[in-house]
């Protein structure tokens, strides 16, 4: 029987091994790889979103996940630090760190290896 408790997002990848690198070392994810060779992000919500591999993949061309936090500047540098690049978008009024302020909560977005967007939010 359907039923919603037992949902879950995914996403894919062109290269699991790449992906799995990046999650763990430069976002601190905790990532497990499931019994199909596909990678597991389990967030801190309880969350978990499933990664897999797709040899034709497309990023999307959306934000596939976001990450909430207190403070967007200081999540930025942190992980500008740890070597992600920030996407800049044109006409968007962003700072020179990526973050946009002032039109809604301050998000800052980066991709992925396999070029999936994620953003950092004010939660």
């Amino acid at each position: 029987m359907f039923t919603p408790d037992n949902a879950f997002s995914g996403f894919s990848v062109n290269d699991i091994a790449v992906a799995q690198k990046f999650y763990i070392e430069k976002l601190g994810l905790n990532v497990t790889e499931n019994e199909m060779g596909f990678l597991n992000l389990h967030l801190a919500s309880g969350a978990t979103v499933l990664v897999y591999n797709k040899p034709n993949h497309t990023p999307a061309s959306y934000t596939v996940l976001n990450f909430q936090v207190d403070d967007v500047d200081a999540a930025v540098n942190d992980l500008i630090s740890r070597g992600v690049t920030m996407e800049m978008y044109e006409g968007m009024p962003q700072s020179d760190t990526g973050v946009m302020h002032g039109n809604g909560p301050d998000i800052a977005w980066f991709t992925d290896p396999a070029g999936n967007v994620f953003s950092v939010l004010a939660g």
